[in-house]
């Protein structure tokens, strides 16, 4: 499996790059972190297009030759929800999804809440 290869920018950037079905679904998922999550920036994380909060990555959602990803800069968060994630490919710090089963918006909620929560539980012990 090749690298993915993402133009740098900005989350808007990126997403104005893809087309049809892909492109809804991943802007649902960003629509969505940025209601939980209004303060959150456009930047990168780990070369991603990102939302980030506090300079730390909220969530990155891309495109790849074969499926769309949710990386949430999380190895605990997609763990935690595994139950949760039945029928859906996943590894510790992505969840792989299409448009044709995108990842429910309640769930996806799920994911960035804990997140968010992990950065701001970060951000608090400093």
């Amino acid at each position: 499996m090749g690298a993915i290869m993402v133009p740098m920018g900005t989350v808007t950037d990126y997403l104005e790059t893809l087309s049809g079905p892909n492109r809804e679904t991943l802007e649902r998922v960003v629509a969505i972190a940025r209601e939980i999550a209004p303060e959150a920036v456009e930047g990168t994380s780990y070369a991603m297009p990102a939302l980030l909060i506090e300079g730390r990555g909220l969530l990155s959602t891309l495109e790849t030759k074969k499926h769309l990803a949710i990386y949430p800069f999380s190895g605990k968060v997609l763990t935690e929800l595994a139950d949760e994630l039945e029928g859906f490919d996943r590894s510790a710090g992505a969840l792989r999804f299409s448009a044709e089963h995108p990842v429910p918006d309640a769930l996806v909620r799920r994911i960035i809440e804990l997140r968010l929560a992990e950065i701001e539980a970060k951000t608090r012990r400093k």
